[in-house]
């Protein structure tokens, strides 16, 4: 009967195994058993978890301008806003800033593996502890089947703590106390002891005198630990730099578009004048259709640049307020109020030199690796040797327990010692595999060191190249402001002749052009030559100290020793960087009237009226 029972219980089971393989989106037979993943499953993305989103109208285009209250935003404001809302790093490229994928909490994620390699050192404790009952059935008496019953209990305790010479320590602890049952059928030894205690402890290290051991080799991995964890502040640094000069570079952008603005809006008033002027002298009969299609034609390419211009103006916008951390709408629009820097600047040459070796983030980092990969050869080399360990062990032996008489015995405390010392060598025949890791650790710094070379020699060339741009950009800012001077008598002088009908309509139209071109070519280069001194900053590493800018580290509470039992730890959180100091000058007028934007003014186009002088009297 009991087997029949059996016997359709592991149908059932078949049969709910079975079932549940073959309806594997109804139902599981049970929540431990899971079917065959036969198809691809993808979730609706509507199932994903939402991400917010900013509330904000349609950013503004050409098309639908909105009139927005000025907000006047000095430089530094600028810097400091970014700044602030760096918790991930944006830059700029081009006219679109995008993410360095370098957040304030990488730092303090790495340096929790500092502890994670000290922790190899911290000692581990182990406790076993088991209840057993053994009741074996026998038939000693020939007779009966009858039970041999023993219970014991065993407790096993080890302590063991690895040195920084690489050797370990262990402290162990053994005690089992066991009672056997009687069996009345078979004699008992009068001796036997029932109910004992057997006991031990024992005291061993076992230390390795080649492969594995020495102070610098074992701490070698917190060394390593601890660099990368300067790796990572590096280039965080890096990232900061890289976003200072983004919103240098962007501002001064701003700048130059808005200047741009005025300069193309200004052409197209001017051919809107010139049209009007050559339609007169159209109906007056001084001109033929030819220059008034001309002059219409002007005129919409002039309106076409000024689209264009107004765009690119939004784009820059747009690119700066994603680098400050904005959304791509503000219910106030930002003017610029720092006047760019109009003075020339002569580096010293060698200073920067200096200071790019000692604070580029890059070089950093190639040293840092260079320091890595001496820690990893200082390894391979140890790893190189034959394994040569000494041990050493004393062992306190213990045992009590109670006679069939009744009475007690127990040894005394050391009475009965063990101890072994010893030597265990081994060795690959021939260190195949330790020695080829040598020979590549050997070579990675052989390479570590023509890397850091390459570094400074690409950064010396990055840095001759500023300095060409600092004079290019100079030198062309007092050529193009001269032009501008000379492009605005040549219009005034154009308009003039063309007015009186002394020169063709195409040398107004050229006129216009050339001065629009030399008040943008004059803002552009003078913009450039900004941003150039920001980019000197960045490439030789000073930027951040230059605007005063530090880092400092946040804190936050996490789960301490005691595990859940006990209170949290402060532990570094993330290494935001401080605001920055003000560094450049403000005002309260528009960054772009620095170029004195005023509008050339041309002689009226009234003719006055001829002296007609009185005929002689007859």
């Amino acid at each position: 009967m009991g087997f029949g029972i059996n016997r359709l219980m592991v149908c059932a089971l078949a049969a709910l195994l079975a079932w549940s393989a073959k309806f594997t989106y109804a139902q599981r037979a049970f929540p431990f058993v899971f079917p065959e993943q036969r198809s691809i499953q993808v979730r609706d993305p509507s199932e994903l978890r939402p991400a917010r989103i900013p509330n904000t109208p349609p950013p503004p285009t050409v098309s639908n301008r909105e009139e927005l209250a000025p907000r006047h935003l000095t430089l530094d404001e600028a810097i400091r806003t970014a700044l602030a809302n760096s918790e991930v790093v944006r830059v700029l490229n081009g006219v679109a800033a995008s993410s360095t994928g370098q957040t304030i909490y990488d730092v303090a994620i790495q340096n929790a593996g500092i502890d994670e390699a000290n922790a190899v050192f911290d000692p581990t404790a182990s406790v076993n502890n088991s209840f057993n009952r053994i009741d074996r059935p026998s038939n000693s008496n020939g007779t009966a089947i009858i039970g041999n019953r023993g219970d014991n209990y065993n407790l096993d305790f080890d302590l063991n703590k690895k040195i920084v010479t690489g050797g370990t320590l262990n402290l162990g602890v053994n005690a089992t106390p066991s009672k056997q049952s009687q069996d009345p059928f078979i004699f008992q030894n009068p001796t036997f002891l029932n109910p004992r205690t057997n006991s031990s402890a024992e005291l061993s290290i076992t230390q390795p005198m080649l492969r594995g051991g020495g102070r610098a080799t074992n701490l070698a991995p917190i060394v390593l630990a601890r660099i990368e964890t300067e790796r990572s502040y590096f280039q965080l640094k890096s990232s900061v730099q890289a976003l200072v000069r983004s919103v240098i570079e962007g501002y001064w952008g701003v700048v130059f578009a808005r200047t741009d603005v005025w300069a193309r809006r200004q052409q197209e008033k001017q051919s809107k004048g010139a049209l009007d002027l050559a339609e007169a002298r159209l109906r007056a009969g001084l001109v033929d259709l030819a220059d008034v299609a001309q002059a219409r034609l002007a005129y919409h390419n002039f309106r076409a640049s000024l689209i264009t211009a107004e765009a690119n103006l939004l784009q820059r916008e747009a690119a700066m307020l994603n680098v400050l951390g904005f959304p791509p709408y503000e219910s106030e629009r930002f003017v610029p109020v720092t006047p760019p820097q109009q003075e020339r600047v002569a580096p010293d040459w060698s200073a920067l030199l200096l200071l790019a070796q000692e604070r580029r983030p890059d070089l950093i980092e190639l040293k840092l690796i260079l320091e890595a990969d001496e820690q990893r050869i200082l390894q391979a080399r140890n790893q190189a040797l034959p394994q040569v360990d000494a041990v050493a062990l004393y062992r306190w032996n213990g045992l009590e327990g109670e006679l069939p008489i009744g009475t007690t015995l127990s040894s005394r405390p050391g009475q009965f010692t063990d101890w072994t010392l010893a030597v265990n060598f081994s060795v690959p025949l021939g260190l195949r595999q330790s020695r080829a890791n040598l020979r590549r650790q050997e070579l990675v710094i052989s390479r570590d060191l023509a890397n850091l070379d390459q570094g400074v020699h690409a950064a010396s060339h990055i840095i001759a190249g500023n300095l060409r741009n600092l004079a290019q950009y100079y030198e062309q800012y007092e050529a193009y402001h001269a032009a501008r001077d000379a492009a605005e008598t040549n219009l005034r002088a154009q308009y003039a002749e063309y007015r009186s009908g002394r020169t063709i309509l195409l040398n107004l139209l050229q006129g216009i052009t050339d001065w629009g071109n030399a008040v943008s070519a004059e803002a552009q280069a003078l913009l450039q030559y900004n941003i150039e001194l920001a980019n000197l900053e960045q490439q030789t590493g000073t930027i951040l100290e230059t605007h005063g800018v530090r880092f400092y580290e946040e804190r936050f509470n996490a789960i301490g020793p005691l595990g859940r039992l006990g209170h949290g730890r402060s532990y570094a959180g993330s290494t935001p960087p401080d605001l920055n100091l003000d560094r450049y000058p403000t005002g309260d007028r528009p960054s772009e009237e620095v170029f004195d934007l005023e509008t050339p003014e041309f002689p009226s186009r009234r003719r006055a009226s001829p002296v007609i002088e009185p005929l002689p009297v007859p």
